[in-house]
């Protein structure tokens, strides 16, 4: 059997493959604790799962336009007028089955053969792959803890050459938890401008953010930005409805026309109920006090992890201010033994810990950060502290 070469580029998805590893111990009686969810642990609003149902009941069950429902559009543009002071018209959104389905489609309609798109590492693990299967080249430029994983303005412009084609921006990120500020994001838009530039703006977390930080878009700065971005959302992260595959972007009439006519000739519109259902997400009266719970709860977790984290002798990790993860750097054990075997890197960190203490985690080399891992706090309070107990526990067991 031959393949194209275009799925040979790529490689799986790190994220499900760790997942998938931990749940296939679970089912042979191992106790893992799996800290690689990129999906909240509570259930769907129950306004939003009664927006489902009544759908069904009412037979809202067949296609739709492919680009999405007018209710749906209507509730999207309300939304970004409400929270990002955005104005859009129906004929700029687009919705699809998932805000990775809505990058996807940007990638195949925009880009081609040597064209570079920048991408600030850590990054999320599908970026580079998606913008490769469009044939295009990402340009990884990295960031540390001391940048807050943050790239800077100065940064982005000696990345820029006559083949870039855009910037994506995940704001808060996926896997690091940082976010730019308003003033952070006024510099980048310099740049931006300056070298004509569109932004792939990810805006999937911007509603679970912590300690009083405020999410901005950057294409609220200016009408001339705001014509250069793309934003990205969706329901999954922000409404607990990852399985409901909903997501969407807003973006000048001529790209989302494009988009709308690649989905025409893909998957066509996303589940009918789906959209019922994400009407009620971003305009329903009882949607903003389920979002305050679960916020709430997870900066209890997070707050918990980082105090655990600095008890724990070879990890560091700054602060997430959004998502619900945390990136701890364990560069710290490198060197270290087990079993005759020296750890070198993430990968070797994430084996030893799921082998030797029974909890997964995702390898930062997934996301361009070989010295860190990933831990998702969308799990339960008792997960966390058993999970670190072990974590510590199989740490003081390597030798030097």
């Amino acid at each position: 059997m031959k393949f194209a070469q275009r799925i040979q580029n790529i490689q799986p998805s790190m994220t499900m493959a760790i997942s998938a590893k931990a749940q296939a111990l679970k089912e042979q009686g191992m106790d893992v604790i799996g800290f690689g969810a990129g999906e909240p642990d509570f259930a769907t609003p129950e306004n939003i799962k009664q927006a489902g149902i009544d759908a069904i009941k009412n037979n809202d069950t067949h296609y739709t336009l492919v680009s999405g429902t007018p209710a749906l559009k209507d509730a999207i543009i309300e939304k970004f007028d409400r929270d990002n002071g955005l104005s859009y018209h129906r004929n700029q959104i687009v919705v699809s089955c998932g805000a990775k389905h809505s990058f996807y489609n940007l990638a195949q309609v925009l880009w081609d053969a040597g064209d570079e798109i920048i991408i600030p590492a850590p990054y999320w693990v599908s970026y580079p792959d998606m913008v490769i299967l469009a044939n295009a080249k990402p340009v990884i430029l990295n960031t540390d803890e001391s940048s807050g994983f943050k790239i800077t303005a100065e940064q982005l412009q000696q990345a820029v050459t006559k083949k870039t084609r855009a910037l994506v921006l995940n704001s808060p990120s996926n896997p690091t938890g940082s976010a730019y500020t308003k003033k952070e994001l006024e510099a980048l838009a310099e740049v931006i401008l300056k070298n004509k530039m569109l932004v792939i703006s990810d805006e999937i977390y911007e509603k679970i953010i912590f300690d009083g930080f405020e999410h901005c878009s950057i294409a609220s700065l200016s009408e001339e930005l705001k014509q250069n971005t793309v934003v990205i959302n969706g329901a999954s992260k922000c409404f607990a409805m990852t399985g409901w595959r909903i997501g969407y972007l807003a973006a000048e009439e001529k790209i989302a026309s494009a988009v709308s006519k690649l989905q025409g000739q893909s998957t066509s519109n996303p589940t009918s109920i789906a959209q019922a259902a994400c009407v009620e997400a971003l305009i329903g009266e009882q949607t903003p006090g389920a979002i305050d719970k679960m916020v709430t709860e997870f900066k209890k977790r997070r707050d918990t992890l980082m105090d655990r984290y600095a008890k724990i002798d070879g990890i560091s990790c700054p602060k997430p201010v959004g998502s619900f993860y945390t990136f701890p750097d364990f560069s710290g054990v490198y060197g270290r033994q087990w079993n005759g075997k020296t750890i070198k890197g993430s990968l070797d960190v994430a084996e030893f810990l799921l082998e030797e203490a029974q909890v997964a985690l995702v390898p930062g080399i997934a996301f361009g950060a070989d010295n860190n891992q990933r831990l998702s706090f969308a799990t339960s309070m008792d997960n966390i502290n058993e999970g670190l107990n072990r974590i510590e526990s199989a740490l003081k067991s390597l030798h030097p």
